[in-house]
């Protein structure tokens, strides 16, 4: 976490420190067409207000990211991260029952590896929700040193519509170079077939 802030903290000082902090990145990339994602500043449940919380501080970040006609990018993590959303499903229902426009969600393979039980069936119950993807194999190595379907990912992804970035967020191994012709290599035989 950027300084121990989260934007569910009790603290209302801190809350505020943390909303300044991610308006400046979405301002930041909104300014180059990027859109800004909320991950570890999420924070996590510490009381009864802490969803409230959360909802305020998404409402202002996507409000700040429409004026840079971009989307905000919400990420779920997995359950030693945080303990408010780690399933797309249950992300994706927050969203809707909050009325929170302009918030798209991440769909981050390694954590989904974690919790969803079956990753293409979560990505097509998730559906017009996914605004991103984190393309990681199951160990967080690049894809094809896992277990993960990643045939079936795409298939997923293409079946719900999904025309945005897949991004790798992945260990450097090996080395550096050759995680990275992995991933491409792994992308490109994935879209070709």
């Amino acid at each position: 976490l950027q300084q121990g802030l989260s934007l569910t903290d009790p603290s209302a000082e801190k809350r505020a420190a943390a909303l300044e902090f991610v308006l400046s990145m979405v301002h930041f990339g909104g300014q180059l067409g990027a859109p800004a994602i909320l991950g570890s500043m999420q924070g996590k449940k510490s009381g009864e207000d802490s969803l409230e919380h959360l909802v305020t501080g998404l409402r202002t970040c996507a409000q700040a990211a429409a004026a840079h006609v971009v989307p905000f990018v919400y990420e779920p993590l997995n359950r030693y991260e945080t303990n408010l959303f780690n399933r797309l499903a249950e992300a994706a229902a927050f969203l809707d029952a909050n009325d929170l426009k302009n918030v798209v969600l991440l769909a981050d393979l390694f954590h989904m590896n974690i919790e969803e039980h079956d990753i293409a069936a979560a990505l097509l119950d998730a559906g017009r929700h996914v605004g991103h993807v984190h393309f990681a194999d199951s160990n967080r190595q690049a894809m094809g040193h896992g277990h993960t379907d990643a045939a079936a990912v795409i298939a997923a992804l293409r079946e719900i519509g999904y025309a945005g970035y897949l991004s790798a967020e992945i260990l450097p191994l090996p080395d550096p170079e050759t995680a990275a012709r992995q991933t491409i290599s792994s992308i490109r035989s994935l879209l070709e077939s």
